[in-house]
């Protein structure tokens, strides 16, 4: 079928794998030193690779490729899911242990480094974004999730914030910070909640606004308090 999807340019790939960190259906993989779209039908048009890439490698095409397979993608997340703690055949219980012993004896105090931190409180401009890496997180992310401080908060800039809840929309003031602040990378963390979306895409069309190419990625958090996507 004829329909957009992306094209790398591997002159201008310099394999850093931001956008296969930034791929969340798994369409691009990291092939002797290069970024190559490997899987056709899990790329879905939509372009969450393009503000990540530094080199401007990645671009749309219209052309004739197979359709966006959602069932594959999701059958394809549910097996990467099955590295979590499980009666899975294969399941690593040393490495689980390993990981569990490591969270629990993980500090609890407050990794936090500024105040405030909510998107709408923040100064556009401040001291502490000057080479930041910015983590731009729904407000019920750190309570879903046991190990968020040491995790996600730990040495970043933290901006919170419910696009359900609050007035307007943050995309406006998050182009103003990254277009004025040397961010050196944005990590966005969110709930599987549909409403949650709304943080995601403020981040992304300020990125696309700031015009600068910022690595970037997007964390979603289950109801339960697991990782799902990364």
């Amino acid at each position: 079928m004829l329909r957009k999807i992306i094209k790398i340019d591997e002159e201008k790939c310099n394999g850093c794998g931001l956008c296969a960190a930034a791929c969340h259906e798994g369409a691009i993989e990291m092939i002797d030193g290069k970024a190559r779209l490997t899987r056709e039908d899990y790329c879905d048009g939509l372009g969450d690779c393009l503000p990540a890439c530094p080199t401007n490698a990645i671009t749309f095409e219209e052309r004739e490729a197979p359709a966006y397979n959602e069932a594959a993608v999701l059958a394809a997340k549910q097996q990467k899911a099955c590295t979590l703690p499980c009666a899975c055949p294969g399941t690593n219980s040393k490495a689980i242990k390993r990981d569990a012993v490591t969270q629990i004896s993980a500090a609890v105090s407050s990794q936090l480094s500024q105040w405030p931190v909510q998107i709408k409180l923040v100064p556009v401009n401040a001291p502490y974004f000057d080479n930041a890496r910015l983590l731009v997180a729904a407000d019920c992310t750190a309570f879903a999730y046991g190990n968020f401080h040491n995790e996600f908060i730990r040495n970043h800039i933290t901006l919170i914030g419910c696009p359900k809840l609050d007035e307007g929309d943050y995309a406006e003031k998050l182009t103003k910070i990254i277009a004025n602040n040397d961010i050196k990378s944005v990590t966005v963390a969110r709930m599987e909640v549909p409403c949650c979306g709304g943080i995601e895409n403020a981040v992304k069309r300020a990125l696309q606004a700031s015009g600068k190419f910022i690595p970037w990625q997007v964390v979603i958090i289950s109801t339960d308090g697991r990782i799902i996507d990364k």
